[in-house]
């Protein structure tokens, strides 16, 4: 069914409570009159209010209505700023070359001005030393502070301890790379090209 409301001769009822162009109470009219009324107004007689008994409809310029909405929706979209998780998974005994990587991938997600849900995932004996993933998602928080603050403190899931960072609110969004990472699933991905060093 459509969503757009009826106009004109499309409105199909005896009577109306009509509102004016400048959303004055004219009250309830006939709907000849109040289509003579939008005829001589060079206006639409537009029904705001199906449900309403009678229905409510208002003069107004339709077209002009139309795109002033289609507008406003549009800087609406442009507005909202799509809240986008990336995933970014570390071991406890992470070597210095790849935790720069994978500070790096970090660091990108939020400066495009997406929240990352950092894992550290354990096992065997490590499962036994989780101040070991603490510390190291810590030293992660704090080398991109500048970025991104801790949204979720880490805490155990079994297995692993998860922490979630969020971009600071004047991160800028910047257009995402559609590089084999995008996804941030980077868990055995350890030999990622030198390209994605550190964000400045």
């Amino acid at each position: 069914m459509s969503t757009e409301p009826r106009i004109n001769d499309r409105i199909r009822v005896p009577e109306v409570r009509l509102v004016g162009p400048n959303g004055e109470q004219v009250g309830i009219v006939r709907i000849e009159d109040a289509l003579r009324l939008a005829q001589e107004s060079d206006l639409d007689l537009v029904e705001v209010a199906a449900q309403a008994r009678p229905p409510v409809c208002k003069l107004m310029d339709y077209g002009k209505y139309k795109y002033e909405s289609a507008q406003k929706a549009r800087e609406s979209r442009r507005n909202q700023q799509l809240t986008v998780i990336k995933e970014q998974k570390l071991r406890p005994k992470i070597d210095p070359h790849d935790y720069q990587t994978k500070k790096g991938h970090v660091a990108r997600f939020l400066g495009q001005g997406n929240k990352v849900k950092v894992t550290i995932m354990f096992r065997g004996r490590e499962q036994s030393r989780p101040e070991l993933g603490y510390r190291l998602l810590q030293r992660l928080a704090e080398d991109v502070a500048e970025l991104g603050f801790v949204e979720s403190n880490p805490k155990q899931d079994g297995r692993n301890m998860i922490m979630v960072l969020a971009p600071h609110k004047t991160t800028k969004t910047r257009p995402v790379k559609h590089d084999q990472d995008e996804h941030g699933d980077l868990a055995d991905q350890a030999d990622a090209p030198a390209e994605n060093a550190p964000a400045e």
